[in-house]
């Protein structure tokens, strides 16, 4: 018993462990989140799939056998039990009892059973009667009985859910994978292109897997994610997504959202039309459909790109599909597009203070940009500019891997809420052959009026063209190791100042070229255009850390929708619940039906009468009980 005890506390211990630690994530997800030593400690042990590993199956196994040999070996001798009346208790041993009483009385034996009777009848007792020699009568009585159902009932209830998890545990998948005829799937292939030992029939027991369906397509096999790899499950109809359907909050956040599904069944000549909704699965030949989550299901998406090394200012056009790659070639390298994700809804906090309120910000494309070695950086790039700290940016974050946080770079965006602003003036900052234009510009406007000035103009433009050289080739970062080797360390601060205020000069110069180009008047020299212009440097040196050679606006997009539904057969699930039903019933009789037996020996030979009581379980409120019994007794046999 004590070792079936510390089985129970151990699945205990597993089923939390199965209910925090989310189940049957791809690998790579558990790595990142608990890094690879712990990692292979969790998988040996198998907690990433609890309820289907070997050593939960067998505790489960153990538990059924072992509790139903003590169910086989207990439950005749209870039954029998709650039968009994144990009629045959003698006068002596019934003055054994510690609850016992003895009373005289001047009734005659006709007139004081009919009282006894009736005093047990009205206490919820049921009463035998039996002659005994001499003339004495046995009045054996007794209530709750069937408290010793509930150990039948709890045990049972014990062996009932062990087996609906053996079930569901997918044994005959288990079997057939330790004789070689089923093999999990590493690879990433097509569900058509995955091998017959890697599929699982129509008739499998259980199982539980995904799909996800993009609107006016159908699936007929499911994913079963299984340790490292996977497995595909054969349905026995088909799920055509016929449209979806999605309801937001004012805020942007999803409400709610359901699937209207076409079942496709070779059994009926029509479809089966239905909707799925959270919480609200569909049910058919044995497989629960439940609406568990949604994405893209491959939209069509337009960028206009930007080579940032380049004095291109013109974009160039990239279309692609969610789910869909572009390869884009820059400076002679190929670099691969691999579209991930769209969203059209995204719903961020933008206050300094984190205490505004939560408000859509509009679509955002996830990317990620692959070099010929494999090396990649992830992006995500927000299609409308956004709201910070009171000023208006284009903003794009990056990662070198999904473990690390997203950076961002702002691009500011200008006076007509465009990105061209900025990729106009960063192609002017970023050509060598507009630089001693851009320090020309500047000289005439700084050096104008000045004592020697023409003097000063060629080792002053020949020290902006430098600068700009410097600036071109690593942002502020290159000038900071510039003055940090060719300044003495008590002036590089005020070196620092100077050679910033050139900068923003400088951008100024280039910013009113770019508008001089497209036929706009010159820049006002205001705050809004000083922020701008700080703004710019910025980010020009932020390009730097990038990690892509290129920069992509999302422009236009036509919205695919795809559902994601999970599937699952779970026969074992109404035993399950059956055996919990029992589990409560076999615990309240245990707990809450107290059994109690009276004995009542009537002599009428000496006018007297014998009372005992008993009780499964010894408490005070049993000990409150016989003496309230004792006392109405008394009272009864001097009437």
């Amino acid at each position: 018993m004590r070792f079936a005890v510390s089985l129970l506390t151990v699945l205990g211990i597993a089923s939390i462990i199965g209910t925090v630690l989310k189940q049957n994530e791809p690998y790579p997800n558990y790595i990142i989140q608990f890094g690879q030593f712990w990692f292979s400690a969790f998988e040996k042990l198998g907690l990433y799939d609890v309820y289907h590993s070997g050593w939960f199956i067998v505790i489960l196994a153990f538990l059924v056998i072992s509790t139903a040999l003590c169910v086989y070996r207990n439950t005749p001798l209870m039954l029998r039990e709650i039968r009994s009346w144990r009629e045959h208790a003698t006068e002596k041993s019934l003055r054994l009892f510690s609850h016992q009483a003895e009373y005289a009385t001047t009734l005659t034996k006709e007139e004081s059973l009919p009282k006894l009777q009736g005093f047990l009848t009205a206490h919820g007792f049921r009463f035998k009667t039996v002659d005994r020699e001499a003339g004495d009568v046995l009045i054996a009585a007794k209530a709750g009985a069937y408290q010793r159902l509930g150990y039948i009932l709890t045990h049972a209830a014990i062996i009932v859910i062990c087996i609906g998890g053996l079930i569901d545990g997918n044994l005959p998948f288990k079997f057939q994978e330790i004789m070689g005829w089923k093999k999990i799937e590493t690879r990433d292939l097509a569900a058509d292109k995955v091998p017959a030992i890697s599929r699982l029939p129509v008739n499998n027991l259980s199982f539980r897997g995904n799909i996800t369906i993009p609107e006016g397509s159908q699936g007929d096999v499911v994913f079963l994610r299984m340790r490292d790899g996977y497995l595909v499950q054969e349905l026995p109809f088909a799920i055509a997504l016929k449209k979806f359907r999605i309801e937001h909050y004012p805020t942007g956040q999803p409400k709610s959202f359901e699937s209207d599904v076409a079942i496709l069944d070779p059994d009926r000549k029509e479809p089966f039309n239905a909707t799925i909704s959270v919480n609200h699965p569909l049910i058919y030949k044995g497989v629960a459909i439940y609406q568990s989550d949604f994405q893209d299901g491959g939209s069509s998406l337009s960028f206009d790109g930007w080579q940032l090394a380049s004095a291109e200012a013109r974009p160039f056009k990239v279309d692609g599909k969610v789910n869909g790659t572009v390869t884009l070639t820059t400076s002679g390298a190929p670099l691969t597009v691999e579209l991930d994700d769209f969203r059209l809804f995204n719903v961020l906090n933008l206050s300094s203070d984190g205490k505004g309120k939560p408000h859509n910000v509009g679509p955002s494309v996830t990317f990620k940009v692959r070099d010929a070695q494999g090396q990649a950086h992830e992006y995500l790039n927000y299609m409308q500019p956004m709201q910070l700290d009171g000023r208006t940016y284009f903003v794009s974050g990056m990662r070198g891997s999904p473990s690390e946080s997203f950076r961002y770079l702002r691009i500011p965006a200008d006076e007509d809420v465009s990105i061209q602003g900025y990729m106009q003036w960063h192609a002017l900052m970023s050509d060598p052959a507009k630089a001693p234009i851009l320090a020309k510009r500047l000289a005439d406007k700084v050096l104008q009026g000045e004592a020697g000035a023409e003097a000063m103009r060629p080792k002053f433009i020949n020290s902006v063209q430098q600068l700009l050289g410097l600036f071109a080739k690593g942002g502020f970062n290159a000038v900071a190791d510039f003055i940090e080797k060719s300044v003495p360390a008590n002036e590089r601060e005020k070196a620092a100042q100077t050679y910033i205020r050139i900068l923003e000069n400088v951008a100024f110069e280039a910013y009113g070229m770019s508008r001089e180009a497209d036929g706009k008047p010159a820049p006002k020299t205001d705050e809004a255009t000083l922020a701008f212009i700080r703004d710019s440097l910025n980010s020009a040196s932020d390009v730097f850390f990038y990690g892509s050679p290129f920069f992509l606006q999302l422009t236009s997009f036509e919205h695919r929708q795809a559902s994601g539904f999970q599937l699952t057969r779970s026969p074992g699930k109404n035993l399950v619940y059956g055996g919990s039903i029992l589990l409560v019933l076999g615990i309240f009789a245990m707990f809450y039906v107290r059994e109690r037996r009276v004995w009542l020996l009537v002599k009428p030979g000496t006018q007297r009468v014998l009372f005992a009581m008993s009780s499964a379980r010894k408490s005070r409120d049993f000990d409150a009980e016989f003496e309230r019994f004792k006392g109405r007794l008394q009272q009864l046999m001097q009437q």
